[in-house]
């Protein structure tokens, strides 16, 4: 699945507010300054802390 660019423009890290990236390999949107990937299930995107995934 591919977001569209509109769609990434929008979003953000709920926890800090900062910009997610998309990392197609992982199926998921990544906050670089907290370390977080928040996933996509079913073509959507899950923004809740609580279910984002830590990353190193």
């Amino acid at each position: 699945m591919a977001l569209s660019k509109e769609l990434l423009e929008i979003l953000a890290c709920p926890k800090c507010k900062w910009d997610l990236t998309y990392k197609e390999a992982e199926n998921g949107l990544v906050c670089e300054k907290c370390k977080l990937m928040y996933p996509i299930k079913d073509d959507i995107p899950v923004m809740l802390i609580e279910e984002a995934i830590e990353i190193k």
